[in-house]
């Protein structure tokens, strides 16, 4: 069974050892969490289940030896990141909080990791625009 051995980072991304001696790399807008995170932040983990998984409490993520296996990388030329860097000012926490959905989920949607349903993405234009009308209300 492959396990992890190593974990770094470099270059924007997080780069894991197997004891396979096989190495796999990640786009941090993979993780979210991780991407936002100090550099002495991202050192503090553990490595748990036995050997398949990794953990960092500090910041509550967790990231299983599978998720290397995807090699899906950003696409930020999606309309959903358009929005976002047409409107930096937004924040992508509240955004995510005002819909009811985890922040993390919200930003794999801007940095194209994960495409969103047409139902989801109208669930976020709807959440910004109602987020416009409160402002012009004000």
């Amino acid at each position: 069974m492959e396990t992890i051995k190593n974990i770094w980072f470099e270059n924007e991304r997080i780069y894991m050892l197997s004891n396979e001696d096989k190495v796999y790399s990640r786009p941090l807008e993979a993780f979210p969490v991780l991407k936002e995170a100090s550099e002495g932040e991202r050192i503090n983990y553990t490595i748990e289940m036995r050997g398949t998984a990794l953990r960092w409490k500090e910041l509550d993520e967790d990231i299983h030896i599978s998720s290397f296996h995807n090699t899906e990388e950003p696409d930020t030329t999606n309309e959903i990141a358009a929005i976002f860097k047409r409107f930096p000012q937004l924040n992508v926490s509240e955004v995510a909080r005002s819909m009811g959905i985890n922040k993390s989920l919200l930003s794999k949607y801007i940095y194209g990791i994960k495409k969103p349903s047409k139902e989801r993405k109208m669930q976020i234009k709807k959440t910004l625009h109602a987020l416009g009308e409160e402002l012009l209300a004000v």
